[in-house]
């Protein structure tokens, strides 16, 4: 794709780098010769929000510009370049880049195909919201935090917040609000394109459908999610144990159900999600939240974006797990997938944390230990389960069937900082209120962090000993093939990260994921 810069002046949009290809077939060519043994890719395309309140919060595509049209105009929706929202910038530089366009996504998609990858299609929500926003914040701050994960997203005022609608009929219209009325008759799929002609809105509907038509359009996909680590909203109840974002994500699962028949569906839920809802109000109420969606039949799997750590390494001498011997130490990392950390013990607060004190994980009153323990996929997958009201078991269980999906890992991973595999989901990018280094980390690049931890997760359900074969369909729990690693960039190495004047994250590649 080329821009005119005036007369005799052309410059291309997509390529960077000596190889003279586009970034992006640039970027798989070094995929295929370094990691020979990929089999799939999820592909990532972001719209972007712009309030934490979700009756309040729009999700659009956007550029980085609207002045210059390239020699394959940008189309995304119906909406053209000029008529688009554009990303914010910082610096004169864009903070993001902009949504690709609908014919580059389905060009991608058969970049892959062709390639021998199947293709998952990974619809990701990036909030614009920046510093000095003014915005209200639901969770009592001055303003909405600069570029936050779209988990915080939530109602006016979050629940335990002074004034919160949850548990309302109201916190039902405001989720209503946020996931809009678009469906899948509002798209039309003809000559390799997708044309919308819904509701003029910009809810999450239309950007999921959206994403479901263009998989079509490309012939086919492998599967898609509907939503990835909305547990904000998820957890939004209109009732005691009514949760309307699952009902909306039920709804939608059958919407794209009619547009990719034969795609795998999934929701990625984060790792401190998928097992359940334990509100902090001194209930002891435990209530499986996404089970109405994780048993509804069109949705084939159980997604989880696992970053639960690997270490609780300190640089201080006699800490807790100084007898592996080194933080690199395989079977000590091997160990901790299923121990460990939210498995065998959790940290009380960050003062406990700063001088390890583990509270252990037990379940007194009825011996189901999985159930408070975020890594214990496997216990929370063979068992039925029961709520409880007040900390007494309900009888009947939930509609989940125990065994009856298989589990994909949609993302994991580990930041190539040194100390990464003690909290593997921060990462740091100055721009973000999120930015962070893991416990006890000193910021230092280390690539042999991530390696070791990748060796230890996949590793470690590579063994059929770990990873239990369903009585229901007669598979593993997770399946070969159902681990994504969280990130491979489709901007080549090393044009990104070191042209900066290009790409504004390149700081962020040093000790990222």
């Amino acid at each position: 794709v080329h821009y005119e810069d005036g007369p005799g002046r052309v410059r291309s949009a997509n390529v960077h780098s000596p190889s003279g290809e586009s970034d992006f077939a640039t970027s798989l060519e070094a995929l295929s010769e370094e990691l020979p043994n990929c089999g799939a890719g999820s592909l990532v395309v972001s719209w972007f929000g712009n309030d934490l309140r979700c009756g309040h919060c729009t999700i659009e595509p956007k550029v980085e510009q609207t002045a210059i049209d390239g020699s394959a105009p940008w189309v995304v929706s119906g909406v053209a370049r000029g008529a688009a929202a554009t990303v914010p910038y910082q610096d004169a530089r864009p903070v993001y880049g902009g949504t690709p366009s609908d014919a580059s996504v389905i060009a991608a998609i058969a970049d892959l195909k062709a390639r021998g990858l199947e293709v998952a299609l990974y619809p990701f929500l990036l909030m614009d919201i920046p510093a000095g926003n003014g915005l209200p914040d639901p969770y009592g701050g001055t303003e909405q935090p600069a570029f936050p994960w779209r988990g915080r997203i939530t109602l006016d005022a979050a629940p335990g917040q002074p004034g919160s609608l949850d548990q309302t009929a109201a916190a039902g219209s405001d989720v209503a609000a946020f996931f809009g009325t678009a469906s899948a008759s509002d798209f039309t799929i003809a000559n390799g394109s997708v044309t919308y002609t819904g509701p003029v809105e910009w809810g999450w509907r239309r950007f999921v459908l959206h994403m479901a038509a263009l998989g079509a359009a490309a012939g086919g996909i492998e599967a898609i999610c509907i939503g990835t680590e909305l547990r904000g909203l998820t957890t939004i109840r209109s009732a005691w144990a009514d949760f309307p974002p699952g009902q909306q994500l039920i709804a939608l699962a059958a919407e794209v159900r009619a547009l990719l028949p034969g795609a795998k569906i999934t929701y990625a839920a984060d790792w401190s999600e998928y097992f359940g809802y334990q509100p902090t109000d001194g209930t002891g109420d435990v209530l499986f939240h996404l089970d109405p969606l994780w048993a509804n039949p069109n949705i084939d799997l159980i997604g989880i974006d696992d970053y639960t750590p690997l270490s609780d390494w300190r640089y201080t001498s006699g800490h807790l797990d100084a007898e592996a011997g080194s933080i690199y130490h395989l079977p000590y990392l091997t160990s901790q997938v299923e121990g460990g950390e939210y498995y065998d013990y959790f940290y009380a607060s960050e003062e406990d944390r700063t001088e390890q004190i583990r509270t252990p994980i037990t379940d007194g009153a009825h011996g189901e230990d999985w159930v408070f323990r975020a890594k214990d996929i496997r216990g929370w997958w063979e068992n039925p389960h029961h709520n409880r009201v007040g900390g007494v078991r309900e009888p009947n269980p939930t509609a989940w069937v125990p065994a009856s999906k298989p589990v994909w890992l949609t993302e994991t991973g580990c930041p190539s900082v040194d100390l990464g595999a003690n909290t593997p989901n921060l990462f740091f990018d100055g721009k973000s209120s999120e930015s962070a280094l893991p416990t006890a980390s000193r910021g230092a690049r280390d690539d042999e962090m991530q390696r070791r931890f990748l060796q230890a997760k996949l590793g470690y359900w590579a063994e059929p000993a770990n990873n239990p074969v369903s009585p229901v369909y007669d598979g593993p729990m997770i399946p070969d093939g159902g681990i994504f690693v969280w990130t491979w960039d489709a901007r080549p190495w090393p044009d990104f990260p070191v042209r900066e004047s290009l790409w504004a994250d390149g700081p962020a590649h040093r000790v990222g994921h």
